[in-house]
């Protein structure tokens, strides 16, 4: 049975980029900057079946982030991009090792040009530790992604509540399929 991952189709493989710009929170400096390289693989896995209601297209993605300057691993994630073809909806769930989960909804378009596809959350749609929640909470989270041929950039906004303040942690690369 072939599977329709609609608007997903697009991002199914590897994608490399350098050049990535990483804005974090820093407790002396207020915000840090990292410019970065990554290999996001995106691998179709299917669908899933929920409550016998509910089919969605399953994309497995894992995603390795290094500093420019040093080559220091600073991120890594997994997760999983979905679609609802009865709702038109696009569902994206992150696990990231600080022990932080986020699950963002939303839609996607397709165009003559590429898919754009933008999800988002406020903190119901996030399951973090005690400890995250007492130093680091996310309040929400937004990704943003356009696919243009083998092009793919993406802008993404987790809002974290860190040493007293509310921090806006961006991330954004442009990469290009392998």
């Amino acid at each position: 049975m072939d599977v329709d991952y609609g608007p997903l189709t697009k991002i199914i493989g590897t994608w490399i980029g350098d050049k990535g710009t990483d804005i974090a929170p820093d407790p002396d400096e207020g915000k840090e900057i990292n410019k970065f390289r990554e290999t996001i693989i995106f691998t179709a896995i299917g669908t899933v079946t929920n409550a016998e209601e509910q089919t969605l297209a399953a994309v497995h993605y894992v995603l390795n982030v290094n500093r420019i300057n040093d080559n220091a691993p600073i991120h890594h994630q997994t997760g999983y991009w979905m679609w609802d073809k009865e709702k038109n909806e696009v569902m994206h769930s992150v696990a990231i090792p600080r022990a932080v989960c986020v699950v963002a909804s939303g839609k996607a378009v397709v165009s003559e040009e590429g898919v754009s596809i933008e999800v988002s959350t406020d903190a119901s749609g996030v399951v973090q530790t005690d400890f995250m929640s007492k130093k680091a909470k996310t309040t929400s989270f937004k990704n943003s992604l356009k696919i243009t041929g083998d092009t793919l950039h993406y802008f993404e906004t987790t809002m974290v509540d860190i040493y007293g303040n509310s921090f806006e942690h961006t991330d954004e690369n442009t990469l290009e399929r392998a």
